[in-house]
């Protein structure tokens, strides 16, 4: 079955070109929404790609109606596949995953999708490596100061308090407690 979705950006634009479009197409059901491409929640779009059966083509007036970015579209494209549903843009006709050369094309994209996040990666990874070099720290701040631990490992070893009861004072977990004072240099 041919599955038509339309979508515009603002409350402002109307679908009744797209809805045309597609009806003329042969769309037997579609799905509308006035929602930003930028906005990850797109409630109609996900509810026809949770509806969507094996045979049915999502058919589209344009790409940009469907996805954000090319990224965005290769998700989208890989939900169709796992559905055993194809994919059909009236105004691209190499997007047409029914097509060998539709299929060729999104196998494309896919890897350069796939060669750029790799890229990002990499760059991702060597800028974390250069900063940890230069003495950056990750992660959140430490929830205990290297004052805060030796008194509470004074304490819990001179004055024989509890660790829970430190802990309390210092208004962290325990657990939190354990690991400062398992990382922290003792006093013999």
């Amino acid at each position: 079955m041919m599955i038509g979705y339309a979508r515009v950006s603002t409350g402002g634009q109307d679908l009744d070109q797209q809805r045309a479009a597609l009806k003329a197409a042969g769309c037997k059901r579609i799905y509308e929404e006035k929602a930003s491409g930028a906005k990850r929640s797109r409630p109609e779009l996900a509810k026809m790609l949770d509806h969507l059966r094996a045979g049915d083509v999502v058919t589209i007036t344009r790409l940009d109606r469907l996805a954000r970015s090319t990224h965005d579209l290769l998700d989208i494209a890989e939900r169709l596949e796992a559905a055993e549903a194809g994919l059909k843009s009236l105004a691209e006709p190499w997007a047409d995953t029914m097509s060998p050369a539709g299929r060729m094309v999104l196998t494309f994209f896919a890897g350069v999708a796939e060669f750029e996040r790799s890229l990002i990666h990499e760059r991702t990874s060597a800028g974390r490596a250069a900063a940890k070099a230069k003495g950056a720290r990750f992660g959140r701040p430490p929830a205990l100061s290297a004052e805060q631990i030796a008194h509470a490992g004074q304490l819990i070893d001179e004055d024989k308090r509890p660790v829970a009861e430190v802990a309390r004072l210092l208004k962290v977990h325990r657990a939190t407690l354990y690991r400062a004072l398992r990382g922290a240099p003792r006093q013999p």
